[in-house]
Formats: C-alpha cells, sequence, structure tokens
C-alpha cells in the first residue's frame, strides 16, 4: 500500500529525533523553523518562537507515544493534548477540517500536523505507521505490506541486529548449558 502524503509528514515529523544517535533536527526554535520551511509547511518569512518550540516538541513526544499503544507514556500524550486544546480547528464544507486562520503560521503547521494524525486515525492507516521494534532505534515506518507484519524499519539493519543478538545470546545459552 503506498504511503498517503499525511503519514509521510507524520512520519518524517516523528522521526526528527534519532534515538540511536542522539540527534535531534528540531533542538531549537530556530532548527524547527528550518525544518518547518523546508517541508513546506510555512513560508520565508515565519520564525518559531520558544513557544512553539514547546509545542512542536511536546506533539512530537505526544505523537511517538500513541505508537507505542498499551506502553504509551500518558504524560507524553497528556502534554500533547493540551497543545492540541490550543489549536482550534474550524470544519470547512469543502475540506472537512481546516487549521483556524488567526492561528500564528508555525501554530497552524502543528495543526496540519495534527490533521493528519487525526485523518490517519479516522481512516484506519495509522495502524501501518509503526516504531521500529528494535530497542536502539524506535524510527517510525510506512508498513506497506500487504499483511501489515514489518517489524523493523530496515529489515537489513534493525532486523539483522535483533536476530543476530537473539543467535548469539541462544549459542551462549547452548554453551552453558552444555
Amino acid at each position: 500500500m503506498e504511503r498517503p502524503p499525511a503519514a509521510e509528514r507524520v512520519e518524517l515529523f516523528t522521526n526528527t529525533f534519532d534515538l540511536e544517535s542522539g540527534r535531534d533536527e528540531l533542538s531549537t526554535p530556530e532548527e524547527l523553523t528550518h525544518w518547518l520551511r523546508e517541508h513546506g509547511l510555512v513560508g520565508g518569512g515565519t520564525r518559531a518562537d520558544a513557544a512553539d518550540h514547546r509545542a512542536f516538541l511536546d506533539l512530537r513526544a505526544g505523537l511517538r507515544a500513541a505508537l507505542d499503544g498499551t506502553a504509551a507514556d500518558p504524560h507524553a500524550l497528556a502534554r500533547a493534548d493540551t497543545v492540541l486544546a490550543e489549536l482550534p480547528l474550524l470544519a470547512s464544507l469543502d475540506r472537512t477540517l481546516v487549521p483556524d486562520p488567526e492561528l500564528s503560521p508555525a501554530r497552524r503547521a502543528c495543526a496540519v500536523l495534527a490533521l493528519d494524525w487525526v485523518r490517519l486515525a479516522t481512516t484506519g492507516e495509522v495502524v501501518r505507521l509503526k516504531r521500529c521494534a528494535e530497542h536502539t532505534c524506535l524510527w517510525v515506518f510506512w508498513d506497506g505490506s500487504k499483511n501489515q507484519s514489518r517489524r523493523w524499519c530496515s529489515m537489513r539493519v534493525c532486523g539483522n541486529r535483533t536476530k543476530s543478538r537473539r543467535h548469539t545470546a541462544k549459542e551462549r545459552r547452548a554453551r552453558e548449558d552444555g
């Protein structure tokens, strides 16, 4: 199944933090501004401030937590819900829901990302957005497989790491038992 634009934006946004390297593409309001411009969510004159930055970080943490399912961090979800409560949406006869035009450009971009999540959730496609099962990675990826059974963002890298560790542990147990 082809990844819809909403899933692509949510995936790109949630993956702005790389657990393995510790690199955060949104570590400052300036980096957030650059990321929003780069992805066409705001125009050239927009600048995210510290409050916008905090809101995006809280939304990102909430989205990543929501992808954890039953293991979700309730505090991250609550902070994201607080952000969402401050982003009014308007019903539109031709577009269903749109961000309130009175919002600042940065907050409108935040509302667009939130709407992307809602679209995925209401269509049921959110189940195809997954976090990599490799505990050192946790990258978000789109599972386009027919039976939605992918576990790793990359079988070649993360799948191989997991399987190698499992094999090494099994051999070690066999040696210890033998």
